[in-house]
């Protein structure tokens, strides 16, 4: 490898030469361990796909609502192998891994050393990746995703030190959604500057961004804090936890039902957070926020031409922020949410005991 680029465009297999692109946009990457200067090699040890393509990988692999776990296993499988890198050719998505640091280029600005144990802060969409045990120890039934392999981070890509206090698997969890809440705390704090506590809405409140969004919203001093959740089950999770002032039961997907909902329940909201992993929330979303108001859409299965054309047709003035999934500082701010907030840890020390549970 004569010739590298921090940015990692000396991976890209496909497409080349004076199409060449950055590795998120690029079909095929090329995931030789052999490391360029500034590159860092990590031994994985467990992949969590992000809860848009996993979701669209079982729906793929259910027939009579049986889901084929063998079958997702292997096209994710065949995913890795094809393109070099775990990124879901329908939603574009990918996820993120634990790993152990096992070799650092000389040149390597990441701060890393040989033996750390880290979580990846870059999508697995962009990650050279290379799977070398046939992902034996999945089901296929969750987004946790045991395997053995490497990964290689670029000089422009971000990762952290696993914390010894928690759970590698729990931080992860953690991390995988990061950037959610840092951002939210941006947003509401923008407001809390000029004046106003703003109120706001979390679609899908009771999943990791979004219960991370509902602390964040509720430490940088947010107004009232309205979760909508589809389902009862996922209500009562959230309920006597403090994390919402208002709990609505409603499909987010369901423009005239939520916007009815969210204002029963004191909307609409000058902040809404989109953290659903199931595309049709676009317009909805801008229904239940008020005018002059922030829409922030933190979920992969958003359709952003849908979201701007539909701003266009409500005659909606509102600001719409995609959640990139990097703010400075974002993994280790949704940490200390997680340490301080003893219904945020529990929420999601529940969830990684299920999916333990049905590996």
């Amino acid at each position: 490898m004569t010739t590298h680029s921090p940015f990692g465009v000396h991976r890209v297999l496909e497409p080349s030469g004076d199409a060449v692109t950055l590795p998120q946009a690029a079909r095929r990457l090329d995931p030789s361990p052999v490391l360029a200067p500034d590159e860092v090699r990590i031994d994985v040890e467990v992949l969590n796909l992000d809860a848009a393509s996993y979701r669209q990988l079982r729906e793929k692999h259910t027939t009579d609502g049986a889901v084929d776990g063998a079958a997702v296993r292997d096209e994710v499988l065949a995913i890795v192998a094809e393109r070099g890198k775990m990124q879901n050719p329908v939603t574009g998505s990918g996820g993120m891994l634990i790993g152990t640091v096992a070799e650092v280029g000389p040149d390597s600005p990441l701060g890393l050393k040989v033996g750390d144990r880290v979580a990846t802060l870059v999508s697995l969409s962009l990650t050279p990746l290379q799977i070398t045990d046939g992902l034996e120890r999945w089901d296929g039934m969750g987004e946790r995703v045991p395997a053995a392999g490497h990964a290689i981070l670029f000089g422009r890509s971000i990762a952290a030190v696993l914390p010894e206090d928690l759970d590698p698997e729990l931080a992860l969890m953690v991390m995988d959604v990061c950037g959610a809440p840092a951002l939210v705390r941006r947003v509401v704090q923008g407001y809390v500057e000029r004046g106003h506590l703003p109120s706001v809405a979390v679609l899908g409140g009771a999943g990791k961004s979004g219960s991370l969004s509902l602390a964040a919203a509720k430490e940088a001093g947010a107004g009232t804090c309205i979760a909508v959740v589809p389902f009862e089950r996922e209500a009562e999770l959230l309920r006597g936890t403090g994390l919402a002032d208002e709990i609505v039961v409603a499909d987010a997907r369901a423009p005239l039902a939520l916007e009815s909902a969210v204002r029963a329940a004191g909307g609409p909201v000058d902040l809404t957070v989109v953290c659903v992993d199931v595309p049709g929330c676009e317009q909805p979303a801008i229904m239940i926020t008020a005018q002059g108001g922030t829409v922030i859409y933190f979920s992969m299965a958003t359709n952003f031409a849908a979201a701007a054309l539909g701003a266009e047709g409500l005659a909606a003035d509102v600001t719409m922020l995609v959640g990139t999934g990097y703010t400075p500082g974002h993994a280790d701010y949704a940490l200390s949410l997680l340490r301080s907030d003893d219904a945020v840890r529990a929420l999601f020390q529940d969830r990684l005991d299920h999916e333990r549970t049905s590996a």
